[in-house]
């Protein structure tokens, strides 16, 4: 999975930033990165950690150790480990997050059951990410209008 979303589209080519499937999978392996470690790796680490598969258990595992093994190698200090969400909102196409709704609802979206179910589970993801407090608005409008909700 390599996709990017338009809204990311300011930061892909450089991968100044982490992108959202990235953030997907160390949300999924339970590891927290600061942006300040994600800027000490190489491109070439960067575009391994876009590539990367992190969806069976086997992957990841292995998604886990490397980018550990990565961090220790430019910090000399283990990223710090999350714990790993049994049942991700994410994967539940069938609940719209209280949460995400009430979001959607100040910006005058209405997000039903059945535009929850129609996105993938990376969309939902970076729904639910954005509608976290501290992160831009205008990403999560642009979110929004890219998946087709408005």
């Amino acid at each position: 999975m390599t996709d990017f979303f338009e809204f990311e589209a300011d930061f892909v080519d450089s991968l100044r930033c982490i992108p959202m499937q990235v953030r997907c999978k160390l949300d999924t392996c339970g590891i927290k990165l600061k942006l300040s470690d994600w800027n000490q790796m190489t491109k070439a680490e960067h575009q391994a950690l876009v590539e990367l598969a992190c969806t069976t258990e086997t992957e990841i595992q292995f998604y886990h150790d490397h980018i550990q093994q990565i961090i220790i190698q430019r910090t000399g200090i283990p990223a710090t480990k999350l714990p790993i969400e049994p049942h991700p909102a994410w994967l539940d196409s069938a609940t719209v997050p209280a949460s995400l709704q009430e979001k959607a609802q100040e910006i005058g979206v209405t997000l039903t059951q059945q535009h929850w179910a129609a996105l993938t589970p990376l969309q939902r993801f970076a729904l639910i990410k954005l509608s976290h407090p501290g992160h831009e608005n205008k990403n999560f409008k642009s979110a929004i209008a890219e998946f087709h909700l408005l």
